[in-house]
């Protein structure tokens, strides 16, 4: 398969990789150049702007969209003048999923089928395999399972229902991220806090050997002990978020549902803006591990 990839960031860049090895020809754009000269280096073909993108890539197109959602529309009201019925845009950014179910619709009048893809494993899913949860119409979901199995691994893929359902079952697992990270952070904070003078590294070594609470996120944590000492005194105590808490706490009220939890973590981050703390730290720490995002603290 041809494809062509449109954004080259942390996960762009890893998943254009993988892609690569799997013997996919890839044609990738992104607005730094430098990411596209880089890239180019693996094997690519970088292209300078969108119509050349367009341009290389046989029809019916395939694109794949990895931008952040506030660019999704502004990125495809450029490709609407150059694609054609029966090319596909594959959107596997994280995008709000109401904005998908209007794409879908606003697509398929074209002519142009459209797939919401949620991403869950980081940088280093997007380059070793990532779980992949896909929404759209599901003969369009058929045609695409082996890119969908090639980016994922073993069984980390599904169609999850039709347009919008991609993106709102991703937007619910980082809300339900959201929590368990902020119940790891509470809870190993108390830890340091007590008067046993405990060794966290061990503590997080002996929770991930099959207690109930053995998790990727508390390994991360023991990653991120290892690396910056148990004080984490270079990381930030101030915590960022990127919307899909918020979306999910928001979706909760649409729908009559509770979300304290998930709702009292997206909390704790906005306060830990002018409260930063050792809790904070930890969900920095583990942000960064994850997902890269900056963590270090900021110089004053």
């Amino acid at each position: 398969m041809k494809l062509g990839y449109i954004g080259l960031g942390k996960m762009g860049f890893n998943m254009v990789e993988r892609l690569l090895e799997k013997g996919y020809d890839v044609v990738a754009y992104n607005r730094n150049q430098g990411l596209v000269r880089e890239i180019e280096k693996y094997g690519v073909k970088g292209a300078d702007s969108l119509k050349t993108l367009v341009s290389l890539l046989p029809k019916p197109r395939t694109i794949w969209l990895m931008v952040s959602h506030q660019a999704v529309d502004t990125v495809i009201s450029e490709l609407l003048p150059l694609i054609d019925k029966g090319d596909t845009i594959i959107d596997g950014g994280n995008s709000p999923y109401k904005d998908s179910i209007r794409r879908s619709r606003e697509l398929e009048a074209k002519g142009i089928d459209f797939l919401d893809a949620g991403v869950s494993g980081g940088p280093g899913g997007a380059r070793r395999g990532a779980c992949i949860m896909v929404g759209g119409r599901k003969e369009t979901f058929d045609r695409y399972q082996s890119l969908f199995r090639d980016l994922s691994v073993d069984q980390g893929y599904g169609y999850m229902g039709p347009a919008g359902a991609g993106h709102f079952v991703k937007m619910v697992h980082n809300g339900i991220e959201y929590g368990m990270m902020q119940a790891i952070a509470e809870g190993f904070a108390v830890l340091k806090a007590s008067p046993f003078n405990l060794n966290l590294i061990n503590v997080t070594d002996i929770y991930n050997h099959k207690s109930v609470i053995e998790s990727r996120l508390v390994g991360w944590l023991k990653d991120a002990y290892e690396k910056y000492g148990e004080g984490l005194e270079q990381i930030s105590g101030s915590v960022a978020h990127t919307g899909e808490g918020l979306w999910t706490v928001e979706a909760g009220r649409d729908f009559g549902v509770p979300v304290p939890i998930i709702e009292g973590s997206l909390n704790f981050r906005n306060e830990s803006q002018k409260k930063p703390s050792y809790t904070g730290q930890i969900l920095s720490a583990l942000r960064n591990q994850f997902g890269q995002h900056e963590a270090a603290k900021k110089e004053k």
